[in-house]
């Protein structure tokens, strides 16, 4: 079974390099799919992330996180920032699974897609490019 997992906080790169790419029919209908499905897990994530401000941050009348002044600017006001921030570290370090119970033919055209891409990349899009190779190189091993 192909098993492809993307780190939260790799989400929205993943879907800003993806959506860049020049792809035709059922390449650009798959890619497009996929996009689809890291949308709706950054959606998801920026939910939790709501949550967890909720629970870290003193809270207003409204139930509503509370913001301070600090350096010139509004912070949030939180109880334990360390702890906030190690519950939001956490959370990005989770991992979207996509298996291919029900998106086989889609994995399959994406992973194709960018293995045999011949876009040059650079910079911080060239490190998306090798993390999103990589999840699909390693979907045969490391999951069976």
């Amino acid at each position: 079974m192909m098993v492809v997992e993307i780190k939260n906080s790799m989400l929205e790169q993943a879907q800003r390099l993806l959506f860049d790419l020049k792809l035709k029919g059922k390449d650009s209908r798959h890619r497009t799919k996929f996009i689809r499905k890291l949308q709706e897990q950054r959606e998801e994530v920026a939910e939790q992330e709501r949550e967890l401000l909720k629970e870290h941050a003193h809270l207003d009348e409204n139930e509503q996180p509370k913001t301070k002044e600090a350096e010139g600017g509004q912070i949030w006001d939180l109880k334990d920032p360390a702890a906030f921030v190690k519950d939001k570290r956490e959370l990005y370090g989770e991992k979207l699974v996509l298996d291919s119970r029900n998106d086989q033919d889609m994995l399959q055209t994406v992973g194709e897609v960018l293995l045999h891409c011949e876009k040059e990349f650079s910079g911080q899009e060239a490190i998306v490019y090798d993390y999103l190779c990589d999840q699909f190189e390693q979907e045969g091993t490391d999951h069976e």
